[in-house]
């Protein structure tokens, strides 16, 4: 908590008089002194020595109290203040849970993908991480990751008044979609539940619904709806499914083959309701197939990177008849009911590879070890060239989508998935969620020429300066930050040869394609300082726990030097 709320600047430790380097201080409303070491890090990060805080002299480890004693200096408002006591409590009883289950990390690298996710801490850039208000504790014991409970999921059917499906081309029409989702024996039975009640199943949509958000929300504010017979609850197909870090994203762990799911959540959790936004929920198959377009016809991409890209191929969306006519209610209440098909992971894997989430690689087990010290043992190789196998797998694909095509993916450690050999070397990159975090340049370029109206309407656009962004913050910042100390003091990588061996990546696709000089320019990676993204401030600061009628978005406060801005020797 220290540590990233001084990163943002939300609190200005000093420096301690009389001690050592390295030590700082903060004074508490009521004149207390709370003192620690920290290291300053890359991107003027903060690491705390977590032993070393003392208050008064005395140790003094409790978060809780930390917002009592500091509201005046965190400048909370009573209510901002009052939600967040809870969601760091919820937060912090999380983590104690996962805290009493957790495993090696040699056991953990023997997990299969779905497996590994339940084991997975948390972002560790955001404090409250695991807040997930509306959940009971009842609700996190059965939906959470950490729970790791396989469960299977209801489904519904909805009219066609209401119900709108989108697929791509060779999902096209719904019968396509539950051709290979739903076993025969199971649409039958879906359709015999419509006839029973002299209801045209040709008239309806199916899709899988979260169970929780049956029974707290789709109850309550479809009733009329239900009672009339346009939404009608179905059993389940039968498929045993597992929650991911995402929480409503549901991994078929009985039939690998079969889709992702990815169901609304009207939880808070992180900056923002898990909701499905019925717009981009639409447009979701039109923006896969662009994107595989692009993968498809470019040879880089396709052939010298093979990166994945886990297409969401289908959708349903489910309109509510009065929230959707109401543009200024909370976007919470938009939100509420659909369903998107993403394709499986498995299935797209070479025999001998595995995968593995980004956000894994900072994984630290009971013990201490990293994850990634862990999966760098295993491969052989000597760590620095370990970790420039990682760069060399995680960054070309990224670089081309952005100087080539200006286009951006969000690769943060929920979403870029690692790919892995047999012996443990990163070969190359999966990515997923295209629709929520993929950005294009505000700067016109032909490459998007072709892009259909469709796609172009709903992705979010933003100027060169700030595109880079999603890969310094998502990537660098949001993951990298942490990666880079766990390599100096379990690889014997030092930090500096950390971000050497990155920038020397984007050095080198810079001299694979010298003909995106130009781009390179635009789009800068190398630039001495960036804006500082903030995932805290939002939360104390700007929108704290207030509705709004849109989706916010990450606090921007000053800049902070560029670790990649160094040149080095050779260059």
């Amino acid at each position: 908590m220290i540590g990233e709320f001084a990163y943002e600047e939300v609190v200005e430790p000093a420096a301690l008089p009389g001690a050592p380097e390295g030590g700082y201080f903060l004074a508490l409303d009521a004149g207390e002194t709370l003192t620690f070491r920290a290291v300053r890090g890359s991107y003027g990060s903060w690491r705390v020595d977590p032993d070393s805080m003392e208050c008064q002299g005395r140790p003094f480890t409790d978060p809780l109290r930390f917002l009592l004693m500091a509201r005046g200096l965190l400048a909370l408002d009573g209510g901002t203040l009052g939600h967040l006591v809870r969601e760091l409590t919820t937060t912090l009883a999380a983590d104690a849970k996962l805290a009493h289950t957790a495993l090696t990390a040699a056991a953990l690298a023997d997990l299969d993908y779905a497996e590994l996710e339940g084991h997975q801490t948390g972002h560790p850039w955001i404090v409250l991480n695991k807040g997930r208000v509306g959940f009971a504790a009842t609700d996190t014991d059965r939906w959470a990751p950490e729970a790791r409970t396989p469960a299977t999921l209801p489904w519904i059917a909805a009219s066609t008044s209401l119900a709108t499906y989108r697929g791509v081309a060779a999902l096209d029409t719904p019968e396509l979609l539950y051709a290979l989702e739903l076993d025969d024996p199971v649409r039958e039975r879906f359709d015999a539940v419509l006839r029973d009640r002299g209801l045209d199943p040709a008239g309806y949509l199916y899709l899988p619904v979260h169970p929780w958000q049956w029974d707290e929300v789709l109850v309550q504010l479809y009733a009329p709806a239900i009672a009339e017979g346009a939404i009608v609850p179905l059993p389940t197909d039968g498929d045993t499914r597992l929650p991911q870090q995402s929480i409503r994203t549901f991994l078929n762990i009985q039939r690998p083959d079969r889709h992702t799911v990815k169901l609304p959540l009207s939880i808070l959790n992180t900056l923002v309701w898990r909701g499905l936004p019925t717009e981009r929920t639409l447009a979701a198959p039109a923006v896969t197939a662009w994107m595989h377009g692009i993968r498809d016809a470019d040879p880089f991409l396709r052939d010298e990177c093979g990166v994945i890209l886990l297409g969401e191929v289908a959708s349903v969306t489910v309109e509510h008849p009065l929230y959707d006519q109401l543009p200024e209610v909370p976007y919470q209440y938009k939100e509420l009911l659909g369903a998107i098909w993403r394709e499986p992971l498995q299935t797209r894997l070479a025999p001998g590879e595995r995968a593995r989430t980004l956000a894994s690689l900072i994984h630290t087990d009971p013990h201490g070890r990293a994850f990634t010290a862990e999966l760098a043992e295993r491969s052989g190789l000597p760590a620095a060239e370990w970790l420039q196998r990682l760069f060399a797998a995680l960054l070309p694909p990224l670089l081309h989508f952005l100087y080539r095509y200006g286009t951006v993916f969000s690769p943060h450690g929920e979403n870029a998935i690692v790919v892995f050999d047999s012996q443990d070397v990163p070969v190359r990159l999966a990515i997923k969620d295209f629709v929520d975090d993929v950005n294009i340049s505000a700067r016109p370029l032909p490459e998007h020429d072709s892009m259909p109206a469709d796609v172009r309407d709903i992705l979010l656009t933003e100027e060169p300066v700030f595109l880079t962004q999603f890969i310094h913050s998502g990537l660098f910042v949001g993951v990298f930050r942490y990666l880079g100390p766990l390599c100096q003091e379990q690889l014997g990588v030092p930090e500096d040869d950390f971000w050497s061996l990155v920038r020397a990546e984007i050095v080198r696709y810079h001299a694979r394609f010298p003909e995106l000089k130009e781009r390179f320019e635009t789009f800068d990676l190398l630039t001495p300082r960036i804006a500082r993204l903030c995932l805290n401030r939002n939360r104390l600061h700007l929108d704290g726990y207030r509705d709004r009628s849109e989706r916010p978005h990450a606090a921007v406060h000053g800049t902070v030097p560029n670790p990649l801005a160094v040149r080095r020797p050779g260059e």
